[in-house]
Parts: C-alpha cells; structure tokens; sequence
C-alpha cells in the first residue's frame, strides 16, 4: 500500500490537515472577539430557564396569551434589577460622601487605639497595622491618578452593563415566546438520525436546571432574610444592601461564604470605630460569627440538598468532587458554572455513552 502513496497525495494530506488548523484557530478567533455576544446569549438562556415556569404558569393557569405572559415574565425580572440598581445607588453615593468628610486622622486614632486594644485582649504584641500596610507593595506604588481612571472605567462600566442588559432581555424574550428556538439551534449539530437523543437530552437538561436556578434564587432569598436579622438587630448601617451582598456571594460555592463572613465583620468594626473592643466590638463579632455558623448549617444541610440533591440529582460527595476540580482548573468562574456544566454533561453522557459502567453509575438518578 505504501508504494501507492505518491507525493502528491502526502502534500495534499499536508495541506489539508493545514487547512483544518487554520480553520480551528479561526474559529477559537471568532469566539473570542464574539465572546460577549456569547455571554449576552448565556446569560439570556439562564433567564429565559428560570421565567419559563413563570410563564406557563401566566399562560396555562391565568389564560394570558403567550407573547402577553412573556413580556410579563420580562418586565417583572427587569423591575427586580432595576430596584436592586436603584437600592444599591443611593447607598454607593451616600457612602462616597462620607468617604470624602472622612476625618483621616481621627480614624487614625481610632485604628491604633483599636489595634492596642486588640494586642492587650489577646497577650499579643502590638503591630502597627499603619506602617504594615505602608510596607506593602501596592501601597508604595499607588497613584492618585488611578481615582480619574477608576471612575471613567466605572461609568464605561455601566454604559456596557445598560447595552448588556438590553441586550440579554431582547434574547430572552424571543427564547421565551419560542421555546424552541434554542432547541433548534443545537439540533443544527446533530447528525442524522441522532436528534432524537439531542432532543431529549436537550429537554432533560433545560428541566433541570431550570429547577436549579430557581432554586438558587430561593437559596439568596433565605439567605437575605437571615442575615439581615443579625445585621439589623447589631445596628449595622447599610444592613439589608450588606446583606443582599453577602447573599450573592453564596452563589460561589466554599469561598463566597467565607468572603461573606469577612465582609460582615469589616462593616461591623467600621461602624464601631471608636468603642471599646472588649466591651463593644467582639460581643458583635462574636453574634455576627456565631448567627453566621448556623446559617451556614441550615443551608448546607436544609437548602443545598434540595437544591443540588433534587434538582441536578447528584451526591453531595460528588458535588463537591466536581466544585474542587473547577475552582482548581478555572479558578471562581470555574466554581460558580460547575454545576450546572456537569449536570449538563451527565445528561449528554446518559444520551450517548450509556454503554459505559461508569456513565450508568453516575447518571442512574436522571
């Protein structure tokens, strides 16, 4: 056979694995000059999974006419984001205000005779935390030049977020009035005789996480209400804006709570600046900590199972497996999509690798 193979053929197979080279890098070019067009299109179809029960429900059980009940679908999403824009702006800006009559040298005072305070409760040797944070790199290297940019970054910032949002409920909108729209998308890359997998995979995998996200949006509403409790019955400024943030920040599995937690005893001190440590500020760190552990409980072993439990039908165990391998290959992104990416491949796998022990016994639950 190899007397056949003549130079014409070997410099023609050459240039056609060049072809599919460069095609595969053009490609990957695409995506990624696209890449928020794709985001635009992903975060559109997360909306549209989480409005679509909205939307039976307005178009089944109330009799609305189905463009009816996904404009109304849309415009109560978009009122939500707008009020938690309109709640989140004037505490910014009066936060700003108070940043700008900020008497630097009184919390000076106050940092040092906090942090003596802090030294004598626990028998530890004073450290000046002032001369610390001047030792520190991004200290001694920061311009006061970065305060313009930050803040033409910030407003560019919004006129991309406003063009994004616009853009995603104008994508949802029509993935919500034809549900299979999208279906008839992913159906344009199966092969013949395959789109009946594709379609019930497709269907299995919008049914599922359409329950996780709505599941994730009660998780942040339990978990809202909880902390803002203990926010509010410690006086904390700002709590229910402090609270929502620290909701938000569960949706990162592991890491988020622990930047929560962090987060509500930094405001917790700045808001005490000034009183006395043993007296005032560690009772309040000791409630904030403690209400915050049994949170943490009620929802790691009350929400979570149901939501990722009955939801996704995974293990717990293998959750948290397919949450570590993200967080460790991706980094946060990697943490916050890796459920519902691995729920998506257990599903695809059911469809096409059934034959496989370990296919059957991940995916017995689906």
């Amino acid at each position: 056979m190899s007397k056949n193979i003549t130079p014409r053929i070997i410099a023609f197979g050459l240039l056609r694995a060049l072809l599919v080279i460069a095609g595969v890098f053009a490609l990957l070019w695409f995506l990624y000059e696209i890449q928020s067009v794709l985001l635009y299109i992903g975060v559109a179809a997360v909306v549209s999974l989480i409005g679509r029960p909205i939307v039976l429900f307005l178009r089944d059980k109330l009799n609305f006419p189905n463009t009816l009940a996904v404009i109304v679908t849309l415009l109560s999403i978009f009122c939500i984001i707008v009020g938690i824009i309109l709640l989140v702006i004037p505490i910014i800006t009066e936060q700003s205000e108070n940043i700008s009559r900020i008497d630097v040298e009184q919390v000076k005072e106050q940092l040092e005779v906090l942090n003596q305070e802090i030294s004598n409760y626990f028998g530890i040797e004073r450290v000046n935390v002032l001369d610390r944070i001047k030792q520190q790199e991004f200290y001694r290297n920061f311009d006061m030049e970065i305060v313009p940019t930050f803040v033409n970054g910030f407003f560019g910032t919004l006129g991309e977020f406003t063009i994004g949002l616009f853009s995603i409920l104008f994508i949802s909108f029509f993935l919500l009035k034809d549900s299979r729209l999208l279906l008839e998308g992913v159906l344009v890359f199966s092969k013949k005789g395959n789109e009946g997998q594709f379609l019930r995979a497709f269907t299995k995998i919008k049914q599922l996480l359409s329950r996780y996200f709505i599941g994730l949006i009660f998780q942040v509403l339990i978990l809202f209400v909880l902390y803002s409790v203990i926010l509010l019955a410690l006086g904390v400024e700002n709590a229910v804006i402090i609270a929502f943030f620290c909701a938000l920040l569960n949706l990162i599995p592991y890491l988020g709570p622990a930047i929560g937690v962090l987060l509500m005893g930094a405001f917790v001190i700045s808001d005490n600046l000034g009183a006395n440590f043993t007296e005032v500020i560690l009772p309040k760190l000791i409630v904030v900590g403690i209400g915050y552990a049994i949170i943490q409980l009620i929802d790691n072993f009350l929400n979570q199972p149901l939501i990722f439990g009955k939801s996704v039908k995974s293990h717990p165990l293998e959750i948290f497996i397919v949450i570590l391998i993200a967080g460790l290959l991706f980094g946060v992104m990697g943490l916050v999509l890796a459920i519902p990416t691995y729920t998506a491949i257990k599903v695809i796998s059911k469809e096409f690798l059934s034959e496989y022990k370990i296919v059957k016994k991940l995916t017995q639950d689906l």
